[in-house]
């Protein structure tokens, strides 16, 4: 469970990080805010999230 709490969180800051530099540096960084989206979204389909497996990696287990 604590795995996917960090995902989310993860992916939250990730969207809100890219959403305030699009305003404040560049338009360019909403294909960061899709790209997240589109991971979430392929996530959500295949069942297989990169992020979860970098997590394992550094030995953090749900």
């Amino acid at each position: 469970m604590m795995k996917n709490r960090i995902v989310r969180g993860i992916a939250g800051t990730f969207i809100l990080v890219s959403l305030l530099l699009a305003i404040y540096v560049n338009i360019n960084w909403l294909w960061f805010t899709a790209f997240v989206g589109a991971n979430l979204l392929q996530s959500s389909l295949t069942k297989w999230c990169l992020m979860d497996t970098i997590l394992e990696k550094l030995g953090i287990k749900d």
